[in-house]
């Protein structure tokens, strides 16, 4: 896709994030919105994944470690093929097996998320093993930044770091608000780049909603041959709709039918 189609796309799939979390009356909304640009990118411009490729153990590697944004990443790989769009409108509905974090029962989900911790741990077992098999597989993971409390990711930097996993790319959804407050009043972050270099890791900060800085930096992986790679990519919880974003409250909010309209009215 050209950059202009991206743009394009980002908007359809936020389209599709409210309809179907209006539909299913659950849902986590602002996050999914703060995370679309970077999935939309690593999925239409970067990731070497897909339906008929699927089963190849040379396919690159996407888990999502934030995995209660898991309606973003359902709009993406329904959008790919991987299963029909209209299997979403059963979105956390009784027996439905698209429920609110990524489950391997869904075609396209590598792992089991939601944990919050987890998903860069596993990222390393994945990244290292492509390094022992002396594959070209790269492994790619979305994180929050609420989640970056979680001891096991600094656990998980270290290892990385240690096995010069430089086909490795950690991505953080900093939209800077978690399920309770800002982050900055319940664990603060910063100064985050010289923590990550510290333990090892070239760091780049990107605009996580410019989906061309976002191409670029993906693009010009590895950051430093023999590191893994870490991108900040700033961005606004709620992105696109004027009611919802830096709003806290949106963190699982799901809008009424006026909400919808003009929500639905602004994405254009």
């Amino acid at each position: 896709m050209t950059i202009n189609e991206l743009q394009l796309k980002s908007v359809e799939y936020r389209r599709k994030i409210l309809q179907y979390i209006y539909h299913a009356k659950a849902g986590h909304t602002g996050g999914s919105l703060s995370i679309i640009d970077i999935l939309n990118v690593l999925y239409n411009r970067i990731l070497k994944v897909s339906p008929e490729n699927w089963p190849s153990k040379t396919r690159d590697i996407y888990i999502q470690s934030k995995g209660h944004c898991v309606e973003a990443l359902y709009v993406v790989l329904a959008d790919k093929g991987f299963f029909p769009e209209d299997d979403l409108l059963s979105l956390c509905q009784y027996q439905s097996p698209y429920i609110g974090h990524p489950t391997k029962k869904i075609k396209g989900m590598e792992q089991n998320t939601g944990g919050l911790g987890h998903g860069l741990s596993i990222c390393c077992g994945s990244a290292l093993a492509a390094k022992k098999d002396d594959s070209s597989v790269k492994v790619f993971t979305v994180l929050g930044d609420g989640e970056m409390a979680e001891g096991s990711n600094w656990e998980a930097f270290m290892f990385a770091a240690h096995y010069k996993l430089d086909n490795l790319c950690a991505v953080l959804d900093y939209n800077k608000l978690q399920i309770t407050a800002a982050n900055a009043d319940v664990m603060g972050l910063e100064p985050l780049d010289k923590k990550l270099e510290a333990f090892g890791w070239a760091v780049k900060h990107i605009d996580g909603h410019d989906v061309e800085a976002l191409t670029n930096a993906f693009e010009s992986l590895p950051f430093e041959k023999d590191k893994p790679s870490f991108i900040i990519a700033h961005t606004v919880k709620g992105k696109g709709v004027s009611y919802m974003e830096n709003v806290l409250k949106w963190h699982h909010g799901v809008p009424n039918a006026e909400q919808f309209e003009i929500a639905m009215n602004e994405l254009v």
